[in-house]
């Protein structure tokens, strides 16, 4: 089966609520490709390789958590810029991209996926007052130690998270928020939670953590981030029996 690329763009926008969310990159089409689409290739970045594999796959178009066109970057089109949009223009292939609508999405999001993954309970948000912080808060499928959670997420996501915590104490309660989300970890303090799970660290959050006992995990940013666009494509090809695939290009940061 196919899908104009019209109909698909308008029925993303609608169930991902791309208009409420203030971003930090245009959501939806951000490259257009052929007006028909029958296959799509799902990823989190829209690199150089994923498009190479898009190409070999015949894809009419990608859709990706991470495209471009971010706020404050260069906005010339040059160097690997170029090269990406070049590839995909030549194939006329459609680049369709949704940020923080994918993150926040109740069902397809990936702080709901990653939850699912992990086996954690979803209690609610991680800042009732502030709609717009994606995140939340819940439970384990069971208590564990710092170290048994750490092998764990290990386990679920195949890559070794760095756990700021002694590896001892007992862990019940969890924050969480899907990528670059180490900011967030004083809103896991406040919220009362015995550790906070997210895909990158900086320094600060490590003094942050160690100085309020709250455990801190850094799973990996892509890590963390695999699977709402993979959950989408999978709706999309029930809803339009459109023919997609997901595909993992490896990023260890």
């Amino acid at each position: 089966m196919a899908v104009t690329r019209k109909e698909l763009i308008s029925h993303l926008d609608h169930i991902l609520q791309s208009r409420k969310i203030r971003d930090y990159c245009p959501n939806g089409l951000q490259v257009s490709g052929s007006e028909t689409i029958q296959k799509i290739v799902t990823g989190v970045t829209a690199n150089q390789a994923l498009i190479e594999a898009a190409i070999a796959e015949e894809a009419d178009a990608i859709f990706v958590h991470h495209g471009y066109f971010w706020k404050g970057e260069d906005e010339c089109i040059t160097g690997i810029k170029k090269e990406r949009i070049k590839a995909l223009l030549l194939n006329d292939i459609n680049l369709i991209a949704y940020h923080l609508p994918l993150d926040m999405h109740p069902i397809y999001g990936n702080n709901i996926q990653l939850a699912d993954v992990l086996g954690i309970q979803v209690d609610g948000p991680i800042d009732e007052s502030d709609p717009s912080v994606p995140g939340n808060i819940g439970r384990l499928p069971r208590p564990m130690t710092g170290g048994e959670l750490s092998a764990w997420i290990a386990q679920c996501l195949h890559r070794e998270p760095l756990h700021i915590g002694e590896s001892g104490d007992t862990i019940e309660t969890v924050a969480w928020c899907t990528g670059g989300a180490q900011g967030y970890l004083q809103k896991a303090i406040d919220a009362g939670v015995d550790a906070y799970i997210t895909g990158e660290v900086n320094e600060p959050a490590v003094h942050l953590a160690r100085e309020t006992g709250t455990h801190f995990f850094s799973a990996g940013h892509h890590a963390t981030e695999r699977y709402g666009a993979k959950a989408v494509g999978e709706y999309l090809a029930d809803e339009f029996d459109l023919d997609v695939v997901f595909i993992d290009i490896d990023n260890p940061v």
